[in-house]
């Protein structure tokens, strides 16, 4: 995303609900509009990376006024063509550097989105870009995966996420420069395809560093919206981060 390369583009938008549909679930779904309209109260909520919807608009459903920041437009277009999708404002660009109108009590990172910044550079900009964008006592969420290097055997760098007859999800780390990929292999019809996106994983307690950079502190983490207990075997983690300064 520091390069601005959008890697959401029609070709992904147009499947993207489908291929995430364990997410749209209200298992997935429920939990995390739950602590974020609590975090919210009666102010407004920021999504960054609001994609087409998953979490924005069942938020707004339950009276939050929530906007967006969202590089791709064409998964913006799917947002506006849901129901209530209209409501959701969306400001476009890169959300290390894109300023949404007005100030927020809570903003949020889900579903890994941090890891889409690929440098740490860009990492602590998104962190001080969603501090300007927060009232005094705001809160910053981010959900995210804890890196899956204990699956790491020595000389590999691929863990596989998904198995199936017709597709194929695994990611690739490097562990010098904290650079990973997830890549996806596709085969309908007899066709096959191959799709890879660029991330950079990221440490809970180098995640707390960045907050502090920021002027924001650690309030809770849990090792899922559920708020159940962050343990060394956590594979996830939501924190939340607490605005200190004016």
């Amino acid at each position: 995303m520091t390069d601005h390369k959008d890697y959401f583009g029609e070709s992904v938008a147009a499947t993207y609900d489908e291929s995430t549909a364990g997410m749209f679930t209200a298992d997935a779904v429920d939990p995390a509009v739950a602590v974020l309209a609590e975090l919210a109260g009666d102010g407004r909520a920021l999504e960054l990376g609001v994609g087409t919807g998953r979490i924005a608009l069942p938020l707004a459903a339950r009276g939050v006024e929530v906007h967006g920041i969202e590089l791709s437009r064409a998964m913006a277009d799917r947002l506006r063509a849901k129901p209530g999708g209209e409501a959701i404002g969306v400001t476009f660009g890169d959300f290390t550097t894109a300023r949404a109108p007005g100030t927020f009590s809570v903003a949020y990172l889900v579903f890994n989105t941090i890891m889409n910044l690929t440098t740490q550079d860009a990492q602590v900009d998104c962190f001080r870009n969603v501090a300007a964008h927060l009232a005094p006592g705001g809160t910053f969420v981010i959900e995210v995966m804890v890196p899956q290097l204990r699956k790491l055997p020595p000389g590999q760098n691929a863990v596989p996420f998904h198995v199936g007859e017709t597709r194929l999800g695994f990611d690739t780390y490097d562990t010098a420069t904290q650079a990973m990929a997830s890549h996806h292999v596709r085969v309908e019809n007899g066709e096959g395809s191959f799709h890879s996106v660029p991330f950079r994983y990221v440490w809970p307690a180098e995640l707390d560093l960045m907050a502090r950079l920021a002027g924001m502190r650690l309030r809770d983490r849990w090792a899922d919206w559920d708020r159940s207990p962050f343990t060394a075997d956590s594979e996830s983690h939501v924190s939340v981060w607490e605005k200190t300064d004016g």
